[in-house]
């Protein structure tokens, strides 16, 4: 009873969350889309500090975020569309996820499409992702889901734990998961993150 209860909670707290943010459920494929797309249409408008094309070490692919308003509503400001990856089963211009802005500057509501039906995306897991103050770096950190059980054997046989204690586990700092950008070069024509030789 209690596994039925929690999937029934599960599926109204997703379909919750997919009618707020108005994301298609599966990922769409723009036809024609490439890096000079990308590049041409970054360069023929007026670039918000997230726009450009970045690169996803996590999933050793390019992505380009360009600025987007789906038809019905005006909440999601940008998409992530592929430019290139690794992985041949994703097509160029498949659409990998959605940025919203929040009520701080540098902090947006991210989704990623998290599961996969051979070249469609589904599944779109919210997180929340921080630009940083030079607009080089985007990082964000995935929901990671815990469950702990605790039994306390010692209330079952009090003599023989009595000389027992529990040392927590310390947590090893983790890098952030994120996109590089690299694409535009900043004032002196250089690719962000290159060092540049005088």
């Amino acid at each position: 009873m209690k596994r039925i209860s929690f999937a029934i909670l599960m599926l109204i707290s997703l379909a919750v969350v997919q009618a707020k943010t108005d994301l298609p459920e599966q990922s769409v494929i723009v036809p024609g889309f490439n890096e000079q797309v990308a590049r041409e249409r970054l360069l023929d408008s007026d670039l918000q500090p997230l726009e450009g094309i970045w690169y996803y070490p996590n999933e050793d692919m390019t992505i380009a975020i360009e600025r987007w308003q789906p038809e019905p509503s005006h909440k999601i400001g940008y998409r992530l569309l592929l430019v290139a990856s690794d992985d041949l089963e994703l097509l160029p211009g498949t659409v990998i996820g959605y940025i919203e802005a929040s009520a701080v500057d540098s902090k947006y509501h991210l989704w990623l499409y998290s599961e996969r039906n051979k070249v469609t995306l589904c599944g779109p897991m919210e997180c929340v992702a921080t630009l940083n103050k030079d607009a080089t770096s985007l990082t964000f950190d995935p929901p990671h889901w815990e469950v702990k059980v605790r039994v306390n054997f010692a209330r079952f046989l009090p003599s023989l734990f009595k000389g027992i204690s529990v040392i927590p586990d310390v947590e090893k700092e983790k890098l952030p998961v994120g996109f590089r950008k690299i694409f535009p070069a900043d004032g002196n024509g250089n690719k962000f993150n290159k060092v540049r030789y005088l």
